[in-house]
């Protein structure tokens, strides 16, 4: 049996049964990583030793007959942004190359506590100031379906490492579509839940109020079983929210039928690739068939690009500005130039792009006490191919980073929970995803329609040939 190509709770099980051994799982993922990664260039750093350490004291606490959780003995990547004790953590930028932290992330000691093992640090677009997963000190992070195209960014090693069976989950962080980018591309799930709901603590930040932690896996269950262990509220983050703790796997398997969907009249359509729709369209039937009841819905996000815009520039700035002054020379062009275009915007703009926000969340809010959750395309375009800088749908010409981030902002922007998962496949191979998008804390109920969704149509989440 091939164990690397099963999921956590399915590996999970094996484990507990002492059937196959934290040492045999983890010597596994380092040897598809070694084998892999020169092609996919998802890890920065393989934490081989520290892993292989790890895997033996947790296969002795098994012997003993103490497990931790469900993640006891369970390789995980982790995004190069979240700072772990002894391990290198760059950022993807030359600036941090050689940095090695002294402290663990709040979610690196949750996890850790939880028995999981940490196999690396995963390629992440320089400081995940972008969504191609291309632009990187270490080199671009490269898509397994097609290694000419992106893997989406910027958690772009987490969504290939989970995707090809290097990890069996990963942590990623989303401010405009990091998580969820990456996990359309790529053909996984991956979940930005409420704003506040994971700690941020000991994670280099990009935006102060935008920026999410979240897992990535290839099954809706592992996801919901991972946030279980993240969530929590943490005194030593300023936007950490009290909430009291929760299973979020409790839905898993009951009825949808009578629940509600809400299809955007607008924004989320528009300008989009036909296999993108068609996919789609699909997907909703697949919701209808299952008996959920189906339901166009008003939200007004004309204004929702800009407000994410000036609010990303205003707090990626003050983020930067100490290294912009010290040392310029080190950053990747493109992420330089984008931090130099932050400099001219107003305070006034970052001011009303605030005023915007309560706004735009407040049409949401809306829109979603008439149904359970929203659908939308996770991403408008098929995977880019890599370097590609403007996108060109029937006609519609913008940047191909505006492609990428425009259906996935309004969420960071209004901090609602928001689930990409696969919808299915173009033509020619490559994979499309769908956003379940859901009210602030409803992270169970769209775990719950997403995996009555997973359930019922089976769509591979593993590439295993590359």
């Amino acid at each position: 049996m091939n164990f690397l190509t099963l999921s956590i709770t399915e590996i999970s099980n094996l484990i507990q049964q002492k059937q196959v051994s934290p040492v045999e799982v983890t010597s596994a993922c380092i040897e598809r990583i070694n084998r892999l990664n020169p092609k996919l260039n998802a890890f920065i750093t393989i934490s081989e030793e520290k892993a292989l350490d790890q895997a033996r004291r947790l296969e002795q606490e098994l012997m003993d007959g103490h497990s931790r959780s469900p993640l006891h003995g369970i390789p995980i990547g982790l995004k190069d942004l979240i700072n772990t004790s002894g391990i290198r953590t760059t950022m993807g930028s030359k600036i941090y190359k050689d940095h090695v932290p002294e402290t663990n992330a709040t979610v690196v000691d949750h996890l850790s506590e939880a028995g999981a093992i940490f196999i690396g640090k995963l390629n992440t677009h320089e400081f995940a100031y972008g969504p191609s997963g291309d632009v990187s000190f270490f080199g671009p992070v490269r898509n397994p379906y097609d290694s000419n195209r992106m893997s989406g960014g910027s958690s772009s090693g987490s969504g290939v490492a989970v995707a090809t069976a290097m990890a069996f989950g990963a942590l990623g962080t989303d401010t405009g579509g990091s998580i969820r980018i990456p996990s359309s591309a790529c053909g996984i799930i991956g979940m930005k839940p409420t704003f506040g709901r994971v700690s941020k603590r000991g994670v280099f930040p990009l935006g102060y109020t935008l920026d999410h932690v979240g897992p990535m896996t290839r099954t809706i269950e592992d996801n919901a079983m991972m946030l279980n262990y993240l969530a929590g509220f943490d005194v030593l983050d300023p936007y950490s929210l009290n909430e009291p703790k929760e299973d979020f796997t409790r839905l898993l398997g009951q009825s949808v039928k009578d629940m509600v969907v809400g299809v955007p009249d607008s924004f989320y359509y528009e300008h989009i690739n036909d296999s993108v729709r068609h996919s789609i369209e699909q997907a909703i039937q697949a919701l209808k068939g299952l008996g959920m009841n189906i339901r166009p819905v008003s939200i007004d996000l004309s204004r929702a690009p800009w407000a994410q815009l000036m609010t990303v520039r205003g707090e990626a700035y003050a983020v930067h500005l100490e290294h912009i002054e010290t040392h310029k020379d080190h950053f990747q062009p493109e992420v330089l130039s984008r931090l130099e275009l932050s400099k001219d915007t107003p305070a006034y703009e970052y001011v009303k792009a605030q005023q915007l926000r309560y706004e735009i969340r407040q049409s949401f809010l809306n829109a979603l006490e008439q149904v359970d959750v929203l659908i939308a395309p996770a991403l408008p375009i098929l995977p880019p191919p890599v370097g590609e800088r403007e996108t060109d749908i029937h006609g519609y010409k913008e940047p191909t980073f505006a492609s990428l981030l425009r259906l996935n902002g309004p969420t960071n922007l209004t901090g609602l929970p928001s689930l990409a998962m696969p919808s299915g496949f173009s033509k020619n191979g490559l994979p499309i995803g769908m956003q379940l998008i859901g009210k602030p804390l409803d992270e169970a109920k769209i775990y719950q329609i997403g995996y009555a969704f997973e359930q019922d149509q089976k769509i591979s989440t593993l590439k295993w040939d590359v």
